[in-house]
């Protein structure tokens, strides 16, 4: 037990900078020297102190857990999807960490996927990779790759013990279970075969961390020859690459925030050079998808929602329209089909799928029964198919696999995520929830949506705690989604709320445009007219309502807490991004450069210097009342790094010094915290146990 009575003082060693002529001084800057012993030491000190702090949540902590765990069907298996001659799954095993990706040959006539009782093992399954033995002697484990060749005999696959989002990148041959020689280390996500399965293309960073070189491996050489196949030199654009979904053309993607430019190499020449689809034009983003003789383009040229084109597969030149731009459905992606296209789109705030036959006659969409719900397709490897799997889910609807029939539109329920009897030992049952979309009222007239959910019989008197989640960043959207361990709040009472606000992407691109750049400040007082509507809708009161956000949506508590420090209780910011503009006006660090579309150019520009500074938590820290805080952090995030929430909250002491905050770090994980199942459902009932006695139930 620590024997902590005081909260950590870091020591203050002012640091100063000056641009545009302001002087900013950091008394904190040393923390962020990562290998410092004094960074450590103070890192480990606000554990001790965090420790301390919440002990007498223990006991909640382990019951939360085990209501997760209770209600999880901890062995279980995916829904099967078919790729040439196997099938392919991932299963879990009780107590066990991480997943087991297996396949299972097709049978003669088999055309639905084969089910196991439990999650048991498929009779003739082949594992492929199992994440519990690679991840052995390790306190993280991530898969970064994971690709099938097209002949079935390859695996490539990456794994990261870190949590710094660096692979090393391994070919196992599936005919005998043989590694090969073949290692990659320090590679990114992203992966594409050739037709032939002879040569892997993968990608690399540069010092930065920034995606920018494709490579070309031939499988069985060293790779030290490897080649570079695409050099991004524009500091402002990530690369991905893909093989298509009919096996025909390697795509290389090179993105901005808010540019596209696509390069394509014949997958039965891999040697090829790449070849540009349209040149980058600013401000023009397009993304690529092969279908027969042409190549689909999805793009934004002079349509903000998108609009759908194609060109010649053989001789790429002009975009001949398909589906005109509709102000207020925004596009979001396209699969092509041999002889379907499905169009994955938004309107009014939720997501959609409209199927459109390549033969002609008239498209529709896929109807869907409530009225909040999120669908997105799934994996669907298969060119040749008249089969469509996608998940569906809402905020009382656990993750649901459906396969839909693209002729007769027939929709075949798979499989619903199972919810097993929690603690009262009553099954689960959707209708003791209830899910609703409200409206509140921004500063500046804009209708801003909310999507709650919470028991049926909760209480609209102001009496009901409740949690309030926000993102609103780069055209991110928080569509409603299911989740067992946030059970555990609703069935002690709480509301639970998702603030659509602006800079995410609900409402369409204009949606996005209106909370970023210059108009960044739109995301927080959306945020703000959402928790202030709940309030004076009965939902909530300001002392029973705790305000939660991740990453950029870490910068949102950030921000809210300074703005309006009176709308909550308490504030969970986890891997927040609270010192924007010191890490934006470095370029050296990872992310910098490619978000200056999103945020401005500080450096360059002092009218986004004086916006930016303006708003960013760690420069707008003040002597007022705070909420408590909760900050929770990951020591080799890459992301977003792990200093900016420990300068934050030592200011917040030496400022504001009344207050209650806490950090608590993870010294051996990433940007996404905990890697094994088991170990993020103990992160969850962490945060969601200080939630609980912020409000009262604990």
């Amino acid at each position: 037990m620590t024997t902590e009575t005081t909260p950590p003082v870091a020591r203050q060693v002012p640091a100063e900078r000056t641009h545009h002529g302001d002087t900013i001084v950091d008394e904190y800057a040393w923390l962020a020297a990562k290998d410092d012993p004094a960074t450590i030491a103070h890192l480990t000190a606000e554990n001790a102190w965090t420790e301390q702090r919440t002990a007498h949540l223990e006991a909640l902590r382990g019951t939360l857990f085990a209501e997760t765990k209770q209600r999880t069907q901890e062995t279980d298996l995916s829904v099967p999807t078919r790729k040439g001659g196997h099938w392919y799954y991932t299963r879990t095993v009780e107590g066990q960490q991480y997943g087991v990706h297996c396949r299972r040959p097709v049978r003669d006539g088999e055309t639905d996927p084969p089910v196991s009782a439990d999650g048991a093992p498929l009779d003739g399954e082949e594992v492929l990779l199992d994440g519990n033995q690679l991840a052995e002697g390790h306190d993280f484990f991530s898969l970064g790759a994971f690709d099938v060749s097209p002949d079935g005999r390859w695996l490539a696959y990456s794994t990261d013990f870190s949590g710094d989002e660096r692979f090393t990148l391994r070919i196992k041959d599936l005919s005998t279970g043989e590694l090969l020689g073949d290692e990659v280390p320090d590679t990114f996500y992203g992966t594409a075969w050739s037709a032939d399965a002879s040569v892997l293309f993968y990608i690399t960073v540069d010092e930065a961390w920034r995606p920018n070189r494709v490579w070309r491996h031939t499988v069985g050489t060293p790779s030290g020859e490897d080649v570079v196949v695409h050099l991004e030199e524009d500091e402002r654009f990530w690369v991905g690459v893909e093989l298509t979904r009919s096996e025909r053309f390697v795509l290389i993607d090179s993105t901005s925030k808010v540019t596209s430019e696509v390069r394509v190499i014949p997958a039965d020449n891999p040697t090829g050079e790449p070849a540009v689809i349209a040149p980058r034009r600013q401000g023009v983003e397009y993304s690529v998808e092969h279908h027969g003789h042409r190549f689909l383009i999805l793009h934004n040229d002079g349509a903000e929602d998108f609009a759908l084109a194609y060109t010649s597969a053989d001789a790429p030149g002009d975009w001949v329209p398909l589906i005109p731009h509709s102000p207020g459905t925004r596009l979001e992606s396209v699969d092509a089909f041999a002889d379907h296209l499905v169009v994955s789109l938004r309107s009014n705030g939720l997501t959609g799928l409209r199927v459109l036959p390549v033969g002609g006659g008239d498209g529709h969409d896929i109807e869907f029964p409530e009225p909040i719900h999120s669908v997105g397709l799934d994996a669907n490897p298969e060119y040749r198919t008249r089969q469509l799997r996608f998940r569906y889910t809402s905020l009382v609807t656990p993750d649901s696999v459906y396969d839909y029939d693209l002729v007769t539109r027939e929709l075949t329920l798979r499989r619903r995520k199972p919810v097993l009897p929690g603690p009262d030992g009553r099954e689960y049952d959707p209708a003791d929830y209830e899910q609703h979309r409200e409206w509140a009222l921004a500063d500046d007239g804009t209708r801003v949506p909310i999507s709650l959910v919470c028991r049926r019989d909760t209480p609209r008197d102001g009496s009901a705690p409740a949690v309030i989640y926000g993102y609103g960043s780069y055209e991110a959207s928080m569509d409603p989604w299911f989740s067992i361990a946030r059970l555990s709040l609703l069935d002690r009472g709480v509301v639970f709320a998702v603030a659509h606000i602006r800079g995410g992407g609900e409402l369409g691109r204009r949606w996005y445009d209106e909370g970023k750049l210059l108009a960044k400040k739109n995301t927080f007082t959306d945020f703000v007219a959402c928790a202030r509507h709940l309030v004076k809708s009965g939902w909530t009161a300001a002392d029973r309502l705790v305000a939660r956000g991740a990453s950029a949506g870490g910068l949102l508590m950030g921000a809210v807490a300074n703005i309006a420090p009176d709308a909550f209780t308490g504030i969970v910011a986890q891997v927040p991004f609270v010192d924007a503009l010191t890490s934006i006006l470095d370029p050296s660090l990872p992310l910098t450069v490619t978000e200056w579309e999103e945020w401005g150019n500080p450096l360059a520009d002092p009218e986004v210097y004086a916006y930016m500074k303006s708003y960013t938590p760690y420069e707008n820290v003040a002597p007022v009342d705070y909420p408590a805080i909760l900050a929770v952090t990951s020591l080799n995030d890459t992301r977003v790094l792990y200093h900016e929430p420990a300068k934050w909250i030592a200011r917040l002491r030496a400022v504001a010094p009344q207050g209650d905050y806490l950090l608590k770090t993870e010294m051996g994980a990433g940007h996404g915290g905990p890697s094994g199942r088991y170990d993020a459902w103990r992160e969850e009932a962490f945060v969601n146990a200080w939630i609980l006695d912020r409000l009262g139930r604990a």
